[in-house]
């Protein structure tokens, strides 16, 4: 029995290579997203106000639930935080700050 590898493991699951993209996009905005909430230690309700989406939106985005979530929904949340400033590096990060994408 030979074993395949995989860049990822979207591209071992899904069944075309763009459902596989498609995913591992929507997966990276996910996490930019949740750990740019996680930083700025805002409460889900705060978050829900600033993305204009509902609280159990902001709830299944923070819990991971890649499944409810298209590209176009994550891009227009992710849109929501514009570079308008640039905080110092002793500045607890705000949450209309950039995402790092880290």
């Amino acid at each position: 029995m030979s074993k395949q590898k995989f860049d990822s493991v979207w591209d071992a699951i899904e069944d075309t290579p763009e459902e596989a993209e498609n995913m591992k996009l929507r997966s990276n905005l996910m996490t930019a997203l949740k750990n740019h909430l996680a930083r700025t230690e805002i409460s889900q309700a705060e978050a829900a106000k600033l993305l204009g989406v509902t609280q159990p939106r902001v709830s299944d985005l923070m819990r991971g639930k890649i499944n409810l979530f298209g590209l176009d929904a994550l891009v227009n949340m992710a849109a929501q935080f514009r570079p308008t400033h640039v905080n110092k590096p002793t500045q607890k990060p705000r949450a209309s700050d950039p995402i790092d994408p880290r």
